[in-house]
């Protein structure tokens, strides 16, 4: 009889003729479940296992009448760990339900209708309500709803269950969600007449006894696991010859990083693959790199898009013969849309958005998805061709569910392309990539007795019912997780519940539960049941804000850390998905959003936890590397080219361990331990413990180092742990550093030891606040509103302080349970510690002049942690900047914080020299000891002799002293103070007087204890107000008043400081400014500076000069960075915006001015028809337009034109000359330009600009256009619109903001984001008001919070040079010319001589000819001259005009080219009709001969005439 005879005869007909035949998961599962045993199922992802669990079920309820009472209808419970999940199951349910009744119908047999309800976190309150009055057959729902139906009268409806499926149950079992899940199942048997039927589904898992244990608590499960056919097509990919050198760096590529990341080419490739595929799902480990990811992929898409746009457009045109005006126009409509290939899936996007992107992948509308664990599980989501894995996947098991996604059809194969990150990614990911092959995966443990779980169990359990506590305890116990819950602990839990610790210290430890202990019962007391259904479930609280639409129905879009939030500002942008959000509103527990599509955003970030490599795959991993490292280079990449690493990758890691080896001699292994011994930069030493076990081995291994070396050494050796090893610093003495033995313990002391050490970690602590949440101590005040993590946090360390008074409290003794069993592995260290000691793994010292290659992947993860990524440690926040107003520059800088921006090395050495501990600060003499005591004040005997220089009597000296020093006690302690302090420790601390004190000493001071305190600060570095307050034997509460009190008198400053501290410190203002000067001295000292050369190479690419500008988009950028400096109104559009703006057309500014975004202001007339003008962005104007002199002085027009317009609006030339009064057209245009060039008035056109400039004689002479004909004579413009220099509106414009401070910080931001790097001359050419003095202590102010970074950047410039850490990053790559580093042409850029972006001039002095007594002018920047510069030399100066040049080469190889842009400048009509007549004070015709210059010219298009060369444009 074969498993399918079991079924009814329609069920049987239905599968035979939808399936070929029954997988062999199927059969077994079928005959097991006929039997009535329970089964847990374990098959690989695509093998029929919803199927298999199903099936029978429904073959039952279509084969039997439903049960005449409504409420006993639901006979079939379905659970899964991911909502989504169980909504795929609900939709898959309808193909055998639908198939099995119209089978039934055309065999003519009567079946019963079976339905199918879904209740989850989403299922509304109506439909709650349904299901509890019309309970389903088969209820679908989530570990978390159960429990919730249980704790109400929603459980009436699960009387009826006989069946219970749990899909994948390997994702829970090793969880404490997964033992909530058994004491809720527990529970519901409670309910049952008989226990229920459990079905367990599994993807691969081991051991199978542990979940078959899980699953069945006190009941046997059979396991039904027949050998995997799962065919697997995986292949690990490097896309670079060597990850640590990508490529040289290629400037035209425009994507620097690509020379020093790895990134741009994994990021290009993943690009290929989704272009080759229909279907692909990409896999990160993270949700920021999800998030960047999403957006690179997208990106890179666009380029490629609108690249094949262009050629397809170029092709068109060359057949049908289109101007290239219509080419430009018509590739940039093209470029408008953005191509979006791939979008983010993880938890914090909404659900509603999830289910969109699933829908989109499943139904070929998306070609990618780039998810985290979220789409992990078994989702069916379509046929999903390839599978990508960015990083090594987290564990096997993860990379079999991951790759599984791909091929998910029964018999299908999975294909998978895994990228590693780092060469030491490449051993994990390789190791990951054979066990999948082998099925090899992690053992899977259950959580042993979670007391936090047991105590939210029970609370729920006795809120509806009363219960007798031995039954409770046996109910639990049949729990998996329970199965060896000790009594006591029972008890000490049911302790807790029932309020036998003080609530009036912690009000959440009042009662919940009432335990009668004579009778032997438990019931509840009232809230109990509120409690567990509003703060139940175990998943914890991370404080996440959501995100919603702005709008009446505000429709969830995903969630933000609160860490994100806090950093962020109304009008940011930022990206979710594959959209960009612009914040509106922040309140106290959303983040109220609009889409803002288009606008690149900030990506936001996560905290999350990331458990590590499991010891056993690092065992694996350590034997890889001991195998590969025994071969030969040529057999160990042939070996791990059978593992299917690509030929890129079997380099990079064969050499990767080869150069280990020659580094350090040894390699490390799964049974060689290497301990490597280097000096870092500063002289600390660094011990690298290499070993391939993981963190959670490495992490408890780590603490337990840090103990040592604070017991032995007196030091705290910052031991961070990672997956590869132990990093620990050792900070520099003259004794000889520990060397390996100082992380080797016996076996049977490092358990006690890692105990007493977590207590104090912040593991713990935050492992604790999840652990009481659960427990139901921190309760959600509000279930609808957001819990801020602050607020959790500190209630957390309340209850803490309380509990930790007591040695069994069951939540502490939880916390390190979980700390010690869950989160490390405790056994495997131990495990390894004994295969040490027994000389079956060898511990080996290794001394390294530098970091050995091994060492570098690890320091790089060790840095990572105390620095914020991609800021540079810089100072405090504190400016100088007297005549503005401090505290709106603090406002508009934001607050710094400094734990990780002062210089460790600066703070101790400041501190020794404030404290005379210093030698060249210690007392020599009896007067020193006077000194000292006066400025550090009351010292211990002791102390004393510290601060002494060596051998000092320091008895006889304050014997000497007799009635200048006097004895007291304070604090508990006998002291010595200066005789002038006693007044103060009198009235201050109530010290007693010494008889016999002078009463001049006893005069009443005016804040004693602010006195005492403030020398304290004076004295010492950064320190907290529990320091200060043991110190001088005070309250912390009043001496934080004292401290607040000297705040507001700006003594002394609160932050966060020490690079090791924690919480708000307290530093003097003097201190803190010298830590900070020393800081920085030692920062800059690290910098090399560039060479004059690279700055002229770096600065015009910096402004996107020849860049991929295009449109009206393009047109925005180039202001953007342009807002508020002056240009030639001759040069702005034909020289300065067209070298920018690739395809621009006057139109395009109209464009922007007509409609309001962008508004141009005049600074100063130009002899003729010119003169000064800078445009803004219309939202920024009034902080970056010129500043403008009192228009009291203005004459009668001037004066009645400006009141014309002051009401407001726009007024055309004849309605302004209406309101004014009898006046010529010649005299009110004359009026109105000279209020323009007095930056009063502005036009909504560019229209009587560009005529202005074409009426007379402009700096820059450009290619006339002719003028448009009317019916009038002479082709004039009619009478009535006035003359064509006024054409358009007239307006006022915007006032300035009246903050001088506001505008200063505007105009300091904008010479950054403009130059780059600013320097004296930058500023000064721009005619900023104030001059660089007045910048400069703003960007001194930004240096103070990070915002940039002051430093010997270019070379003869002086040390006042601000940059930004991107700009420096950036100019450093220009060291070398483009065409030095592959030979290719050189980069030649023609720019007006007053351009931002020639440094010449300004940032730059302009270069001595090569023939300094040649006779001519001297360059400038002066309106109507050019420049050409060559690969960042300057090669040609054109003067005004263009009839005379100026070289400083000969060399015809850099002349061809300068000529030849020079001679393109004047085709494009930025020039005009172009006649050289003299170069270098020469006559170019008749001087005889044929110069370079002139060869230069005739190549580049100019002809000979009498006058000169010309070239006509």
């Amino acid at each position: 009889m074969t498993a399918l005879d079991r079924f009814s005869a329609p069920t049987r007909a239905w599968f035979e003729a939808s399936f070929a035949e029954a997988t062999p998961a199927q059969d077994g599962a079928w005959t097991a479940i006929a039997e009535g045993r329970n089964a847990l199922v374990v098959a690989p992802t695509g093998s029929g296992k919803t199927l298999s669990a199903f099936l029978h079920a429904i073959d039952r309820l279509m084969s039997t009448a439903p049960p005449e009472d409504k409420s006993k209808r639901t006979r079939v419970l379905y659970i899964s760990p991911l909502k989504a999940l169980g909504v795929d199951v609900e939709r898959n349910l309808r193909a055998p339900l639908t198939g099995i009744r119209n089978t039934a119908e055309r065999l003519e047999a009567t079946v019963p209708e079976v339905t199918v309800g879904l209740r989850s976190g989403d299922t509304s309150p109506a439909d709650r309500r349904k299901l509890g009055t019309t309970p389903p057959d088969i209820l679908i729902t989530t570990p978390e709803s159960l429990f919730l139906m249980l704790t109400s009268q929603a459980r009436e409806t699960l009387r009826s269950v006989d069946t219970i499926i749990i899909d994948e149950v390997h994702a829970v079992a090793g969880t404490k969600r997964g033992a909530h899940l058994a004491l809720s199942l527990e529970r519901l048997d409670a309910l049952l007449d008989k226990p229920a039927q459990r079905i367990g589904l599994s993807a691969t898992v081991r051991p199978l006894d542990e979940v078959a244990r899980f699953l069945g608590g006190s009941q046997p499960v059979e396991i039904v696991s027949p050998p995997s056919t799962k065919e697997w097509d995986l292949r690990v990919v490097v896309p670079v010859e060597d990850m640590t050198m990508p490529e040289e760096y290629d400037e035209a590529s425009g994507d620097p990083g690509r020379s020093t990341s790895i990134w741009p080419h994994v990021e290009e490739h993943v690009v290929d693959l989704v272009e080759q595929h229909r279907s692909t799902i990409v896999f990160a480990n993270s949700r920021r790199l999800a998030e960047r990811l999403t957006a690179r992929l997208n990106e890179i898409a666009t380029t490629r898009a609108e690249e094949r746009a262009e050629a397809r457009t170029e092709d068109q045109a060359a057949g049908t013969g289109r101007s290239p005006a219509q080419i430009m126009a018509q590739s940039g409509q093209s470029s408008g849309a953005d191509t979006i290939i791939a979008k983010a899936h993880h938890g914090s996007v909404s659900k509603e958005q999830r289910a969109i992107i699933e829908d989109d992948l499943k139904r070929g509308r998306l070609p990618a998805v780039v998810a985290t664990s979220s789409l992990e599980l078994g989702i069916d989501m379509g046929s999903v061709d390839l599978v990508i894995q960015i990083e090594s996947p987290p564990s096997v098991a993860s990379a079999l569910q991951r790759v599984g996604r791909a091929g998910h059809q029964v018999g299908e194969t999975s294909r998978g392309v895994l990228f590693p990150k780092h060469r030491g990614d490449l051993a994990q990911t390789a190791v990951s990539v054979e066990r999948m092959r082998t099925g090899a995966i992690e053992k899977l443990s259950v959580p042993a007795n979670p007391l936090d779980v047991l105590a939210q169990q029970v609370v729920a359990m006795l809120a509806l019912d009363e219960w007798d506590v031995d039954e409770v305890f046996a109910l639990v116990t049949r729990a998996a997780s329970y199965s060896q819950l000790p009594r006591a602990a029972f008890d000490a839990t049911l302790d807790l519940l029932s309020g036998r610790y003080p609530s009036d210290e912690f009000a959440e430890l009042r009662p919940r539960i009432v335990w009668d202990r004579v009778t032997g019962t438990l019931s509840g007391r009232p809230g109990a049941q509120r409690l567990a259904v509003t703060s139940g479930g175990t998943i914890p609280d991370r404080g996440l804000f959501g995100v919603f639409l702005v709008g009446e129905k505000a429709s969830r879009v995903g969630e933000l850390d609160e860490e994100m939030v806090y950093e962020s500002r109304v009008g940011d942008i930022f990206a979710l998905g594959a959209t960009s959000w612009r914040i509106e509103d922040i309140t106290h527990d959303r983040v109220l959003v609009t889409p803002a599509p288009g606008i690149p955003g900030r990506l936001p970030f996560w905290k999350g936890d990331a458990l590590g490599r499991p010891a056993e795959l690092g065992a694996a991993v350590g034997a890889f590397t001991r195998e590969l490292a025994a071969a030969t280079p040529a057999k160990a990449i042939a070996s791990v080219r059978e593992r299917g690493l690509d030929e890129n990758a079997a380099t990079n890691l064969v050499t990767y361990i080869t150069e280990q080896r020659e580094a350090t001699q040894v390699v490390p292994h799964d049974t060689q331990i290497v301990v490597e011994r280097f000096r870092d930069e500063l002289g600390d030493w660094r011990l690298v413990v290499h070993s391939p076990y993981g963190t959670p081995v490495h992490a408890p291994w780590a603490l337990a180092i840090n103990a040592r070396l604070r017991e032995r050494y007196d030091v705290d050796g910052q031991a961070v742990a990672s997956d590869d090893g132990i990093v620990i610093r050792i900070p520099d003495t003259d004794a000889e550093p520990p060397t390996g033995e100082v992380i080797v313990f016996e076996p049977e002391e490092i358990e006690q030891i890692v105990t007493q050490e977590v207590g104090g970690s912040a593991l713990f602590a935050s492992r604790f606040r999840e652990c009481a949440a659960r427990a139901l101590l921190l309760p959600r005040r509000d279930p609808g509103r957001r819990s801020p993590l602050w607020q959790q946090r500190q209630r957390s360390a309340q209850l803490l302080e309380v509990a930790s008074k007591y040695p069994a409290f069951p939540i502490v003794l939880e916390a390190v349970r979980e700390c010690l069993q869950d989160v490390y592995d405790l056994p495997a260290l131990v495990a390894l510690l004994g295969r040490v000691q027994r000389r079956e793994v060898t511990v080996v010292d290794v001394a390294t002049t530098s970091p050995s290659p091994f060492a570098r992947s690890l320091l790089f993860g060790y840095v990572a942690q105390f620095v914020y990524e991609g800021d540079s440690p810089i100072a405090e926040r504190r400016a100088a900047a007297l005549s503005l107003d401090q505290g709106l520059l603090a406002e508009l800088l934001g607050r710094a914080e400094l734990r990780e921006l002062l210089d460790p090395e600066v703070l101790a050495e400041v501190e020794a020299e404030l404290q005379w501990l210093a030698p060249e600060r210690r007392a020599r003499n009896a007067e020193g000891v006077a000194d000292l005591l006066r400025l550090v004040g009351p010292l211990s005997v002791a102390e004393i002799a510290e601060r002494s220089v060596e051998g000092a009597d320091v008895a006889e000296w304050l014997a000497m002293l007799d009635r200048r020093v006097l004895p007291v006690r304070m604090a508990g302690e006998d002291r010595w103070t200066a005789i002038e302090d006693i007044g103060r420790l009198r009235d201050g601390l109530g010290v007693p007087v010494p008889v016999g004190t002078p009463d001049a000493f006893l005069e009443l001071p005016e804040d004693p204890l602010g006195d005492l305190v403030s020398r304290y600060a004076r004295s010492h570095g950064p320190f907290t107000t529990a320091e200060v307050a043991t110190r001088l034997g005070l309250g912390e509460a009043v001496a934080r008043q004292t401290l607040q009190r000297l705040a507001h008198r700006g003594r002394v400053l609160d932050g966060e400081f020490r690079p090791s501290g924690s919480g708000t410190e307290w530093c003097d203002a003097e201190v803190l400014r010298k830590l900070r000067r020393r800081s920085l001295a030692r920062l800059r000292q690290e910098i090399e500076p560039v060479t004059h050369d690279a700055v002229a190479r770096f600065l015009p690419a910096w402004q996107k000069v020849g860049g991929n500008l295009r449109g009206v988009d393009g047109v925005v950028a180039a202001i953007d960075q342009l807002a508020g400096c002056p240009i030639p109104a001759s040069a702005l559009e034909p020289l300065v915006l067209a070298a920018r703006v690739r395809d621009y057309e006057p139109s395009m500014l109209d464009e922007l001015t007509a409609s309001g975004e962008i508004i141009w202001a005049g600074h100063s007339p130009l002899p003729g028809s010119d003169g000064w003008v800078s445009l803004h962005l219309a939202d920024q104007a009034h902080l970056t337009l010129p500043e403008v002199e009192p228009s009291d002085e203005l004459d009668g027009l001037r004066r009645a034109v400006l009141d014309a317009l002051e009401p407001g609006g726009a007024w055309f030339f004849r309605q302004i000359a209406d309101r004014v009064g009898p006046t010529t057209d010649a005299e009110l245009s004359t009026a109105l330009w000279d209020l323009v060039w007095r930056g009063l008035v502005t036009n909504d056109t560019l229209a009587p600009l560009r005529a202005l400039v074409r009426s007379g004689t402009p700096s820059h002479r450009t290619r006339r256009t002719p003028p448009r004909l009317g019916r009038t004579t002479g082709g004039r413009m009619p009478v009535r619109t006035g003359p064509p220099e006024t054409a358009g509106r007239w307006a006022v414009l915007p006032d300035r903001d009246g903050d001088p401070t506001r505008r200063a910080h505007a105009r300091a931001e904008h010479l950054l984001e403009r130059h780059g790097v600013v320097t004296r001359g930058a500023v000064v050419s721009e005619r900023v008001v104030g001059g660089f003095a007045g910048v400069y202590k703003v960007l001194s102010a930004f240096e103070d919070t990070g915002r940039c970074r002051r430093g010997y950047f270019i070379e003869g410039l002086g040390a006042a040079q601000f940059g930004s850490a991107g700009a420096i990053d950036r100019l450093r790559t220009f060291s070398e010319p483009e065409s030095a580093k592959g030979g290719g042409k050189p980069t030649v850029v023609a720019l007006a001589a007053t351009d931002p972006a020639n440094v010449f001039g300004a940032a730059l002095p302009w270069p001595e000819p090569a023939d300094a007594e040649r006779p001519g002018h001297r360059p400038g920047r002066k309106a109507g001259a050019l420049v050409v510069v060559v690969d960042g030399d300057l090669t040609v100066y054109v003067e005004r005009g263009g009839r005379t040049l100026l070289t400083w080469t000969e060399d015809q190889d850099v002349l061809t080219p300068a000529m030849s842009a020079l001679a393109d400048a004047a085709r494009r009509g930025a020039l005009g009709r172009l006649t050289v007549e003299k170069a270098d004070g020469q006559a170019l015709i008749g001087n005889g001969g044929e110069t370079p210059i002139r060869l230069a010219l005739s190549a580049a298009g100019f002809v000979a005439t009498p006058k000169g060369l010309r070239l006509r444009a």
